[in-house]
């Protein structure tokens, strides 16, 4: 694929994000537009490697044909790319911004050398098939008569949904938020995806026939059982909702929140009013901690900076990861390594250092006396192994600090779905507290009701929920027909569970 000496040829050169001070100033996506002649270079990179591990079961969720599109991409075929894109992924323009990328961690030349520049490439196809009009409404030629409703509009819900329309069913998806995307709409800040992206997929759904219920809370505003005797089947897609606390002393102070409440209503804010109405949890001149990494992390401190904090401080749990791959995290397992992420880097431009503390315990939140929240107790710990290979935690005796603060953000993950929505019919719950359904079938315990995405696998990433989407809709339209013409994801033991 590519060019066949592409990858000797050319370097590994990503589209640039926007300088970090200008992007400080507003809420614009932070990427810059690529160049053609630039992606083109790297699409010849893609190697003929025989074995695209890219799209193996330690690279893409969605079974992307990489190869093949940055094949036409090398040579100028982007149409074609497109076609080739959305056989497998409904919406490479949600992935293509907001995906880490596996697809890259298991790219065969990333043995010695860095990866293809998959997630470029992917953005730029997709990006420029809206550009040029070639995206439009997939509208049946003929409806099946069956009805399905899908509880939840994020990545699994709306992927979910357009593959059941494709096939001619009469699907309504249910929302209980003001707008339609759930995780996409209000979890992910406009820097990242801008919110107009979403609109516009949504709108060429709703222009194919699907149908869309906001303001809607099934559970309390509809019950479960009126779902079950209105339609042929139910799809719970609710997400992973339910925060991770972090339950010490001083919890209950004011000014201590949970990132997804701090990052809606920030983002509600800014489609409502342009954050004129303050209806939100502002960071302006405020001393900030976020505790916890990962994305959620990264976003948190990506808009306290633009709120304009006096200072940012992210608590990270685990040790700081090696710049290299480790001896027991070889390729192609996903690289376990020192990442700096676009809201690092503006609190680096901003403030002249990284936030993040490595390897620490919030141990006590301090009361200013008011009720308010003040600092925060820390205490250093060490990571071993134990004999059974178990990471085992100590705290590092006199590493105890207390750091100033003022807003302090939980980023630490959610421990699975809010319950209320299934308790009614007694749907069966896994180990964790997930709605208990296998992978490639979804069927939950209740006869006519599947679940897929976070509710059913727990917390994870955009392109898992648009692989189970894509898979409990096959799983229904089997159920409703007897057969079905979907596509089915892979389906591999380890990754795909759970």
């Amino acid at each position: 694929m590519g060019k066949p000496t592409g990858f000797m040829e050319y370097r590994r050169r990503t589209v640039p994000y926007r300088d970090e001070q200008e992007r400080l100033g507003d809420y614009a996506e932070i990427y810059t537009p690529a160049e053609e002649d630039r992606l083109q270079r790297q699409g010849a990179r893609c190697m003929d490697c025989g074995v695209p591990f890219c799209q193996s079961d330690t690279g893409c969720p969605v079974d992307n044909l990489i190869p093949e599109w940055n094949h036409l991409v090398y040579q100028g075929r982007w149409q074609e790319a497109l076609k080739r894109l959305h056989k497998t992924n409904n919406f490479p323009e949600f992935t293509g911004r907001v995906c880490p990328a596996p697809c890259e961690g298991a790219c065969v030349l990333g043995i010695n050398n860095p990866a293809v520049t998959i997630k470029n490439i992917e953005n730029a196809i997709i990006d420029r098939g809206f550009a040029e009009g070639w995206v439009k409404a997939q509208v049946p030629d003929k409806r099946s008569g069956k009805k399905v409703a899908v509880v939840g509009s994020g990545p699994a819900g709306l992927a979910a949904a357009e593959q059941l329309n494709h096939v001619g069913h009469s699907v309504t998806v249910y929302e209980r938020e003001d707008r339609i995307g759930g995780l996409l709409m209000y979890g992910i800040p406009n820097m990242k995806l801008d919110k107009g992206v979403v609109d516009r997929r949504v709108n060429l759904m709703r222009e194919a026939g699907v149908e869309f219920a906001t303001g809607t809370d099934i559970g309390k505003d509809i019950s479960v059982e009126q779902l079950q005797s209105d339609f042929d089947a139910v799809l719970f897609a609710t997400g992973a909702t339910t925060p991770r606390d972090l339950p010490v002393p001083g919890r209950d102070l004011n000014g201590i929140h949970f990132a997804m409440d701090f990052l809606t209503a920030h983002t509600r804010s800014l489609l409502d009013s342009e954050l004129q109405d303050g209806n939100y949890i502002s960071a302006k001149d405020k001393k900030v901690v976020v505790i916890g990494g990962g994305d959620t992390g990264t976003d948190c401190i990506a808009t306290s900076l633009r709120h304009g904090c006096v200072s940012m401080i992210n608590f990270e749990l685990l040790p700081q990861p090696p710049e290299k791959r480790a001896d027991d995290n070889p390729w192609p397992e996903w690289p376990l390594i020192l990442r700096t992420d676009y809201g690092h880097e503006e609190s680096i431009k901003k403030f002249g250092c990284d936030p993040r503390t490595y390897a620490i315990v919030t141990k006590e939140f301090i009361d200013d006396g008011e009720g308010n929240v003040r600092g925060v107790k820390t205490v250093l710990v060490d990571w071993t192994r134990d004999d059974d290979g178990r990471m085992q935690m100590k705290e590092v005796e006199g590493s105890e600090q207390v750091y100033e603060a003022d807003l302090v953000l939980l980023a630490m993950g959610f421990t699975g779905p809010e319950l209320y929505v299934a308790d009614p019919v007694n749907l069966e719950l896994d180990a964790r507290g997930n709605y208990k359904a296998a992978y490639g079938d979804y069927a939950t315990s209740v006869p006519g009701i599947f679940a897929a995405g976070d509710c059913r696998r727990g917390q994870s990433l955009v392109v898992w929920g648009i692989n189970e989407g894509r898979g409990a809709a096959r799983a229904i339209d089997t159920y409703l027909t007897g057969d079905s013409l979907l596509p089915a994801p892979m389906m591999t033991l380890g990754t795909a569970t759970g």
